[in-house]
């Protein structure tokens, strides 16, 4: 399965997103559909997510040549129909990359997501995936494929501009990301989590999506479902499942636990204790999208305005206090500084002064002459 037959014809689509130059990069060879990945066995139906309309595509891709003075580069780029959909498949190509390549996988670095290894670059952005593959593997084939990779993400849509929000639900989830992996299917799940018959329980009709991570030993799953009824309906087979399993001694989780609609499961644990510490850090956060007008919109407008009027009267507190205090530091240096020399100047008076250090005529004759040569000598009778 290359690519979809739309009304529009899939060439519209991919010789937008695979123009003929890209930059100082020419294209080398016509589309083609994704020869490498469907031999890496990546394109299997059960890989993406189940449509009522089986008939459809998830995705339309077809990979093309580029050519250099770096030297030749194979792009592979598929365009799904949903940001979460792209981005499970970057990470179960992240993972084979890591597993087969060494390879190392960044946040940012190239769309929201990329993993480089030393025979290929592969990120997701929005919808889509691009992997290129220069070659050779040489630094400089490397450079220019790195290169490449970035001209190819200025030109793709941001989407949602984010990693999937389930993927933020999981423990200290920024230091786990790198090896988190995103599935929209039953079937990945089940061959990254091995021998673990309780995922024959779960469903994944109606939009369910999940994401596996590693704590240690310990792997935790989180299973997200649509709707209350969906998540019921799971959550109670797989007690089933679990009981059933128990009783006849089989593998199953170290603990599981409902939390909202999410399904949560952690394996291979040492102890049941730190699996359910693990399970308490993963909260639900319940959003409500009203279909018409919201209802509470009143309580909800007066709510911003007091958050509002108040972060003001804050931050107008804030910056009065930071003002007045600096007006008070820089008074208080420049009074102390003019104390303490007008102190020094005291202790090096001889002579009590009424006139508080200031010049003086002395007439009284009772200021001492600190330095007689500069004084006028006695005048002379002669006129001059």
């Amino acid at each position: 399965m290359a690519f979809t037959t739309a009304a529009e014809g899939p060439s519209v689509t991919l010789n937008e997103m695979l123009p003929t130059d890209m930059g100082r990069f020419r294209q080398v060879l016509s589309m083609r559909p994704l020869v490498r990945l469907a031999k890496e066995g990546l394109l299997s139906p059960d890989t993406f997510r189940t449509r009522p309309d089986s008939s459809s595509s998830p995705y339309v891709g077809g990979e093309t040549e580029y050519l250099s003075s770096e030297g030749k580069f194979t792009v592979e780029l598929l365009k799904f129909n949903e940001d979460s959909d792209a981005y499970s498949f970057f990470t179960l190509i992240a993972r084979r990359m890591g597993d087969a390549e060494s390879a190392k996988r960044s946040a940012g670095a190239i769309g929201i997501a990329s993993v480089e290894s030393p025979h290929s670059i592969a990120f997701v952005k929005g919808s889509t995936f691009v992997r290129i593959t220069p070659a050779n593997s040489q630094s400089k084939a490397l450079d220019g494929a790195l290169q490449l990779a970035h001209l190819f993400a200025d030109r793709i849509n941001n989407g949602e501009g984010d990693v999937p929000v389930l993927l933020k639900h999981l423990p200290e989830w920024e230091s786990v990301r790198a090896n988190a992996i995103y599935f929209v299917s039953p079937q990945p799940l089940k061959a990254a989590l091995g021998s673990q018959p309780v995922l024959d329980a779960i469903s994944f009709e109606g939009g369910t999506e999940a994401v596996a991570a590693t704590y240690g030993s310990a792997t935790m799953v989180i299973a997200e479902f649509t709707t209350p009824q969906l998540a019921g309906d799971n959550d109670r087979r797989i007690v089933e499942k679990m009981n059933l399993l128990w009783q006849q001694g089989q593998p199953a989780p170290s603990a599981y636990r409902r939390v909202g609609n999410y399904s949560v499961f952690v394996f291979n644990a040492p102890a049941e204790l730190e699996a359910n510490q693990l399970i308490d850090q993963v909260k639900y956060e319940q959003v409500v999208q009203w279909l018409g007008d919201n209802p509470n919109w009143l309580k909800r407008a007066q709510k911003e305005y007091t958050e509002t009027t108040l972060g003001v009267l804050v931050t107008v507190i804030k910056t009065s206090g930071l003002a007045a205090a600096l007006c008070f530091g820089i008074g208080g240096f420049f009074g102390a500084v003019l104390f303490a020399r007008r102190r020094a100047q005291q202790i090096h008076d001889q002579a009590y002064s009424d006139a508080g250090g200031m010049m003086r005529l002395n007439l009284d004759e009772m200021t001492a002459q600190t330095n007689p040569a500069k004084l006028i000598g006695p005048g002379s009778s002669e006129e001059i």
